[in-house]
């Protein structure tokens, strides 16, 4: 057999061998660093045996694939430990991931101390240097040998796995798990690792299963790349909005009052307030929105009409029990059935449409406690949500304009470069899940497709992220962890009319069936106020800042003319506090320095005489002495043009 490599030299064998040992013909230093064979573009086991020609290219842990074959193998190395200082702790699952690996146990939740007691077991472990052996097992013998190992989760999957899959199991020294690979030959090939953080998980990530501990872990090849990870994950702590956004005073949670539900302390209120007066604005005089307002919750039967009480009902608080209660009713999850009726209310011509009807929706969602953090995931929130009834024939401009207004909000938050686009489609596999059939998906998919096309950004497309009704664009950005949310979703649809039976009278006098536009100007405020926290560091815009100004008087004296300069501000627009404390200059400086604020007037007798103020701002520091006239002409400005501070975003990039 004929073995192509990656630099196109081909090897030749008379009989069949494992990539491991072509690994090891080639060099044995490869054979030493080799994590896995990548065959004809597919990662294998390097146990993996070759009887025929084929591309071979041997992985080491240079190579993403090749270091997620480390990073599985530890996540093995951590079950073993787990088990030797746990020995009663049930085992469930343990991938790789992209920043490192977990596994998931039946256990008491996991301190610091206990992590370091495994960290230190799993070191003994890599040192002992056992050799990981693969060998499979008939069905009943497998589910058999978990069962006798009183390990109910692995068996539990055994006997989900398809009848005619292979069940493989990988032995370390006395350790055997569940697993399909692929994995290195010897726990020695582990060369750094760190244990990160554990926390709760449901078992397959469904509520109504048992709750886990998953621990959380990551290696690399080298310890410098480690040691650089380790820094980099106590750098992103630091711009994590949930610990940030508390210390900045912007948002805090209460036990009592419920997991998912934030609390808005009045600097998080007053830019919420910001953002949405800006979107409505916008919307309303530029964009050509008609607002509504619409109850927050609705009895079942609105829901059952949409479909949402049949494809969404377990994501929704309902309010009732149907069997007991004459009238059942659910706080909306959405607002579109509700602006359905606004459109209902009175006949519309074809003349009429397209109608954009944008609403601040406050709505719930009965998240998992397991899913929810901070703002980004919570049970209560508010949107910048709209509905677009529409002729079928402007679907694709109106469409484009709705990306086009996602696009400029972006922009003007100085968030435009952070985002990744996905047209979100169907899963033909899951078809009760969907309206419609494979022409209208495709139809309507096809539509999607080209508005990205058109607009030239680059996207990907997933199956099974489409809503019930019809396919998203899906505007996509991670957190500090590296998480994905979507943060904006523009999506068509071309079936729910049909439930509600609306209609417009076409020119011919005929009653013909709208398009419907969902989408979100800016989304979620909450999820978004989280994402600026992250991006600027807590240093915002000065339009978006809920402290824009501090005046400083250096002594009591002068605290007459600073409330002056108060009154002046505000009078103009500009959210200023004065910082009369009894301090010194220095400390009242260095105060609001810590709390990122863009200005800083700092005024006493000479400011008071001239009628000036002494300019320090988060972006050049001292900028002088100015006329009071002069700096509230240049801070007005640059909120109302919501300029975003080049020196702002430089020192944000350091």
């Amino acid at each position: 057999m004929k073995i192509t490599l990656k630099d196109g030299s081909v090897k030749e064998y008379e009989s069949a061998k494992s990539i491991y040992e072509i690994a090891a013909d080639i060099s044995e230093g490869l054979a030493r660093a080799a994590c896995a064979g990548e065959v004809n573009g597919e990662v294998k086991d390097l146990r993996t045996v070759i009887g025929e020609d084929c591309s071979l290219n041997i992985l080491t842990a240079s190579d993403p694939e090749g270091l997620r074959v480390v990073r599985h193998t530890c996540s093995h190395v951590l079950a073993e430990a787990v088990k030797r200082v746990f020995p009663q702790a049930k085992l469930a699952i343990g991938p790789a991931i992209d920043t490192g690996y977990y596994y998931d146990f039946e256990h008491e939740p996991f301190s610091r101390e206990d992590l370091d007691k495994i960290e230190a077991e799993m070191k003994k472990i890599i040192k002992e240097g056992h050799k990981l052996e693969r060998y499979t097992l008939p069905r009943q013998e497998a589910v058999q040998l978990m069962e006798e190992r009183q390990e109910p989760y692995k068996a539990e999957l055994i006997r989900d796995l398809p009848e005619d899959a292979e069940i493989s199991f990988y032995t370390q020294g006395e350790f055997t798990d569940l697993c399909a690979g692929p994995h290195l030959m010897s726990t020695k090939g582990i060369k750094a690792f760190k244990l990160t953080s554990s926390s709760g998980a449901y078992w397959r990530g469904k509520s109504e299963n048992a709750m886990l501990q998953r621990i959380y872990g990551t290696a690399f090849q080298k310890k410098e790349e480690l040691a650089e990870y380790l820094e980099y994950l106590e750098n992103i702590k630091l711009r994590d909005h949930n610990k940030l956004g508390r210390e900045m005073e912007l948002f805090t949670t209460v036990d009592v009052i419920g997991q998912g539900l934030p609390l808005l302390m009045p600097k998080g209120a007053k830019m919420i307030q910001t953002l949405q007066r800006w979107v409505e604005d916008l919307e309303d005089n530029e964009w050509g929105y008609i607002r509504t307002k619409t109850p927050l919750m609705a009895k079942s039967d609105l829901y059952k009409i949409s479909g949402h009480w049949d494809h969404y009902k377990e994501g929704m608080f309902v309010l009732g029990d149907e069997e007991k209660d004459k009238e059942v009713l659910a706080l909306r999850p959405m607002t579109c059935p509700f602006q359905y009726y606004v459109y209902k209310a009175s006949q519309h011509s074809y003349r009429d449409l397209p109608l954009r009807y944008s609403e601040t929706s406050t709505l719930f969602r009965n998240e998992d406690s397991g899913e929810m953090h901070g703002l980004t995931r919570v049970r209560q929130f508010t949107i910048s949500e709209g509905h677009l009834i529409i002729r079928p024939d402007q679907a694709q401009e109106e469409l484009k304009r709705c990306l086009d207004l996602a696009v400029y909000c972006l922009t003007t938050l100085g968030l435009q470069d952070e985002v990744t686009y996905r047209l979100s489609k169907w899963d033909p596999a899951n078809r009760e899940k969907y309206l419609g059939d494979e022409d209208y998906w495709e139809s309507t998919q096809s539509k999607i497709r080209e508005i990205l096309l058109e607009y030239g950004v680059p996207f990907t497309e997933a199956e099974g992220e489409a809503a019930f009704y019809g396919p998203k664009i899906d505007i996509q950005a991670k957190n500090v962890y590296g998480k994905e949310d979507t943060m904006i979703t523009i999506q068509l649809d071309c079936a729910i009319a049909d439930n509600f039976d609306m209609y417009y009278i076409d020119q011919n006098g005929g009653k013909v069936r709208p398009y419907i536009i969902h989408r979100t100007s800016m989304g979620c405020y909450e999820r978004t106020l989280a994402w600026l926290i992250e991006k600027y560091e807590g240093k915002f815009p000065t339009w978006l800042c809920p402290v824009q100004v501090k005046v400083l008087p250096i002594s009591d004296k002068y605290e007459e003319y600073a409330e002056k300069i108060q009154k002046e501000l505000k009078k103009n627009g500009v959210l200023c506090e004065v910082d009369s404390r009894s301090e010194k200059i220095g400390f009242k400086i260095r105060e609001a320095r810590m709390a990122r604020l863009p200005y800083m007037l700092v005024v006493g007798q000479q400011e008071e005489a001239d009628g000036t103020v002494s300019v320090r701002s988060r972006f050049a520091g001292d900028e002088g002495v100015k006329p009071l006239g002069e700096f509230i002409d240049q801070i007005c400005k640059e909120i109302r043009t919501k300029e975003i501070r080049r020196e702002e975003i430089q020192e944000e990039k350091k």
